[in-house]
C-alpha cells in the first residue's frame, strides 16, 4: 500500500458523492469558481441525506490530505 493510495478502511456511503466532493475540492484548489458553482449545484440536487452530506464531505477531505506540489522554479540558477 503506498504513500498516496485512496484507499482507506472507512468507505464512503456514497462512492459517487465522494467523488463529486473530491473534484469539489480539485477545483477550489485550482481557484476555478465555475467549476465549484456547477458541482454545489449538482450536490444540493442530488443529496437526499445526511449521509450523501457526509461521504461529499469524506472526498473533499480525501483530496485535502494530499500536500501540494509546488511547481518547479522557472531560473533554476541560484
Amino acid at each position: 500500500m503506498g504513500f498516496f493510495s485512496r484507499k482507506s478502511n472507512d468507505a464512503p456511503a456514497n462512492p459517487e458523492m465522494a467523488e463529486l466532493g473530491r473534484e469539489f475540492a480539485i477545483a477550489r484548489r485550482h481557484g476555478d469558481r465555475k467549476t465549484m458553482r456547477r458541482i454545489g449545484r449538482e450536490f444540493t440536487d442530488s443529496a437526499h441525506n445526511d449521509a450523501d452530506a457526509a461521504s461529499f464531505q469524506q472526498g473533499q477531505q480525501a483530496y485535502d490530505a494530499l500536500p501540494a506540489i509546488n511547481p518547479p522554479r522557472r531560473n533554476r540558477r541560484r
